[in-house]
Order: C-alpha cells, then sequence, then structure tokens
C-alpha cells in the first residue's frame, strides 16, 4: 500500500520512518516533509493546508491511507475533505478536532462530561477578564486586615516593585494576589499560548498579548480560558480512538518551558522522554476511566464521534489526575520517543482506527520496547521568540552513526545541497537505553556533535523521573 503522510515537522519524520518500516508499506510520501523525511520517503511539495492539491494527489498516486500530522489542516477539516471524496485518512472531524483547536470548547466538554480539571472562566473580552483578575486580589492593612478588589488604579502605587494601595483614613496597604492562574488563548498557537501566571501583572500582560495585540492571531485571541494553577507533575497520554475501543500508547512527559529547570517562556516542546516513572497502572487506569471513557462518550452524545489519536494533557495533583487540555493528534516531541519504542506495526493501528476495528486490539497486546528513550530537542537561537533561518547543520552523520540514536528532522530542509535549519525546534535527537540514565546520557552524547549557529537545548530533560 501506497501512504501519505501530512505535515513537515519532527512528529511527521517520526510518522514517516515509523510506517516505512511496516511490511505492508510499499512507499511513504510526505506533504511538504523535510530534509529527514526525504531520506525515509518521498517528499511532496504541497503545503499541508492546501486540501485541494493533496486531495488531487493522493487520487493520482492511488494513496491506500493518508496520516495527518499537526493540528491546523485537521482543524480546518481535511478529513471530512477527505471522507467525502471516500479516500482512507487518519484523524478527526473539523467538528471533533475542537478538542484542540478550541480551549473553551475543551474545558466546557470537560465539565459537562465530570471529567476532573481546574477550575476556569471563559471570557470573549478583555475588559472583564481584567476585572475578574483584579477582583481575585486583596490588600493586606497595618492591622492585618484583608480588603478585597478590584480597586481604584488612582490608588494604586509601586514601590521596590510591589504594588500598594493607599487607602482613606487607613494609610498604605500592601496589594496581594489570589492564587496564581494560568491564561490560554482560546484558539491555535502552536504550544506557545499558554501563560503560567504568578501574579496579576503577569495575567494582565498574557491577556494583552493574546486579546488586544493578537500576537497569536485574531482566531486564537478571539476568546481566553482563565483557569487555577495546578501543582504536580505534567504526564502525556495518547491513546487510540475509534469506534468503541479505546487503546492507550505508552505515556510520556514532555518539557514545555524554553530553558533548563522549567524556566522561560512556553514552546511546542523542548523534550520528551518514555516511559514515565510516576505513570503507574493504577494512575493510567484512572486517567483512562476518568477522563478518556466519559470524553469520547460525551462526544458521541453530540453527534462529534472521535476518531484518531487523543491525547491528554495530564496534572498528576496531589489529589488526583487533573485534564490540563486535549490534542486531537500525536504530541511532539512525545511521539519521537513514543514511535521509537512501538514494536507493533503502526500502519495496522491506524487502519484499524480508520476502519472502525480498533477493538480487535486490546491495550496489552501492543508490542513495546521494554528500554527507556529520551528526545532532546536542538532548537534556533531565539525560538519560541523570532529566530533566524537557513543556518548550516553540521555533525548529523556522526550523530546518526551511534546505536540506538534517531535524529528527526523538524524545522530542515535541504539548500544548495546542504541541509539547514528552516523552524523554531530543528531536530529531536532520540535515543534509547537500558536504563532511562543511559537513554539521556545516548542522547546528550548524539546532540553534542550536532552544531548549527545559534543552536541550544534543555540540558536537564528527564531529570525530573532520575531525582524523583
Amino acid at each position: 500500500m501506497r501512504v501519505l503522510v501530512i505535515g513537515r515537522g519532527g512528529r511527521e519524520h517520526a510518522l514517516v520512518w515509523k510506517l516505512a518500516q511496516s511490511p505492508r508499506v510499499e512507499q511513504v510520501f510526505c506533504a511538504p516533509g523535510n530534509a529527514g523525511t526525504s531520506t525515509e520517503g518521498i517528499n511532496v511539495a504541497i503545503d499541508e493546508n492546501d486540501f485541494d492539491a493533496l486531495l488531487r494527489f493522493a487520487k493520482k498516486e492511488s494513496i491506500s491511507l493518508t496520516v495527518v500530522g499537526p493540528e491546523a489542516p485537521l482543524a480546518a477539516g481535511i478529513v471530512d475533505v477527505f471522507q467525502k471524496e471516500r479516500l482512507r485518512i487518519f484523524g478527526p472531524s473539523k467538528a471533533a478536532a475542537q478538542v484542540e483547536s478550541s480551549k473553551a470548547f475543551a474545558k466546557k466538554l470537560m465539565r459537562d462530561a465530570d471529567v476532573p480539571t481546574a477550575d476556569f472562566r471563559i471570557f470573549d473580552h478583555p475588559e472583564p477578564a481584567r476585572h475578574y483578575l483584579l477582583s481575585r486580589e486583596y490588600a493586606i492593612t497595618a492591622d492585618g486586615k484583608q480588603r478585597p478588589g478590584p480597586f481604584p488604579v488612582s490608588q494604586i502605587f509601586v514601590e521596590d516593585g510591589i504594588r500598594y494601595l493607599h487607602l482613606p483614613n487607613l494609610g498604605k496597604a500592601r496589594i496581594g494576589a489570589a492564587e496564581p492562574c494560568v491564561i490560554k488563548a482560546d484558539g491555535l498557537a502552536a504550544g506557545k499560548g499558554v501563560f503560567v501566571c504568578d501574579t496579576t501583572e503577569e495575567a494582565l500582560t498574557a491577556i494583552d498579548r493574546i486579546m488586544v495585540r493578537e500576537e497569536f492571531g485574531a482566531g486564537a485571541g478571539r476568546q481566553i480560558v482563565i483557569e487555577r494553577r495546578l501543582e504536580g507533575e505534567e504526564l502525556s497520554v495518547m491513546a487510540l480512538v475509534g469506534g468503541r475501543a479505546i487503546v492507550p500508547l505508552a505515556a510520556a512527559q514532555d518539557h514545555k518551558r524554553a530553558f533548563d529547570g522549567d524556566t522561560g517562556p512556553n514552546t511546542g516542546g523542548m523534550g520528551a522522554y518514555s516511559p514515565a516513572p510516576i505513570a503507574a497502572a493504577e494512575l493510567l487506569q484512572e486517567i483512562e476511566a476518568h477522563a478518556l471513557v466519559p470524553t469520547v462518550h460525551a462526544m458521541k452524545r453530540r453527534r462529534m464521534p472521535f476518531r484518531g489519536l487523543l491525547y491528554a494533557g495530564v496534572m498528576a495533583t496531589p489529589q488526583g489526575p487533573r485534564i490540563l487540555e486535549y490534542n486531537c493528534r500525536f504530541g511532539d516531541p512525545e511521539a519521537q520517543p513514543i514511535l521509537m519504542r512501538l514494536q507493533t506495526d503502526l500502519c495496522d493501528l491506524l487502519e484499524a482506527v480508520v476502519d472502525d476495528r480498533l477493538d480487535e486490539f486490546a491495550e496489552d497486546q501492543l508490542q513495546w520496547d521494554p528500554r527507556p528513550a529520551v528526545c532532546v530537542v536542538i532548537a534556533s537561537g531565539g525560538y519560541p521568540g523570532s529566530y533566524a533561518k537557513g543556518k548550516i547543520i553540521r555533525g548529523l552523520d556522526s550523530a546518526t552513526k551511534m546505536p540506538d540514536v534517531k535524529v528527526f528532522h523538524a524545522g530542515t530542509k535541504i539548500e544548495s545541497g546542504e541541509i539547514v535549519t528552516d523552524g523554531g525546534r530543528v531536530l529531536g535527537v532520540t535515543a534509547l537505553g537500558d536504563t532511562l540514565a543511559d537513554a539521556k546520557q545516548r542522547a546528550y552524547e548524539a546532540a553534542a556533535k550536532i552544531s548549527f549557529s545559534g543552536a541550544f537545548y534543555r540540558n536537564d530533560i528527564a531529570d525530573r523521573a532520575l531525582t524523583a
């Protein structure tokens, strides 16, 4: 059979690489692909959002199965377009993809399905959102009493970086914030539209960036979600969903912040590892029973059944697992270590979802390499902000020759015979090891062999598991 993978990132390189290993797959195409996918299959110069051209190509080349990697074409309805032409395609419908394309939709869905999640509010205008944040503040007077906000701006002043309030007859009172919050852009923002805020000032700035300056696009900022900040360890749980079956894959942990120690801005992901030691069988069973199953059932009741890959971003709190978000596709970079470990034929699994035969695969039937895998993302200087492209990448041959190492390309292209940078996240250096520490060491040894101007990566991927 002939397979088409849509996308150009590290997740798509991993999908192409794994699908090409299937004895049933004759040829894998990738549209538009990158420098790495061209070594595993055939790149096709069609943008992932050009549905007409993709449809024509799938018909002309007798594509048996199309696999959609990124969220944007799913949110725009590519599955509906292909299915209307009776072409087999892996991924959810446009309606079902709202679990990722709209944070507000997802949170309402969780509430309606009794899925455990953080308390939240939804706003479609910056002014009431600001008022809500300010109303969560309180002022502590000299005699220790608290006065609730919001407070008139004219009465607020700053000394040594601390906000104070002048209260008539009571003098100076320090302003304190309510519990920390998280501000989320409603629409797609490439993993960058989430702000974890410790102070009211940070939260107000996030609202301004999302809704006023529209840094993530007008669509992404039409609404925002303000939710309570949860404490615990994050976990990525992905499950294949099709027909009456839900088959979870191996769990992983991602690293969203740009720099060591979970500092810096949120990114699309700076590294991941699988399996995740905190993902005990009991925890995964609880996530499946109290989150995945009720969510899938709720979507069926809404007549938008989910078929594809359902990704749950989970916070493991002392009170139990809480769902942070849903995605409608494989995680990136989580897909890289997970697919590195998967030994079951991926093509068989994806076809079973498309054909509503997933109940043929019990979770314990999936075969996994018992060794852990670690993925370290090498990014361009400036990411997740602005960054330069076209930097020549050195050392790829040395890294790829290492045993149990796979360098997945994300933001690369071939230019004048050289492999150069073409994105913020450039490479996902992924390695297997007998232990998690071995996998980490091998991944970093390989990453150290690769260089380009401005390259950087976190040095603490998997440390949270190794130091637990």
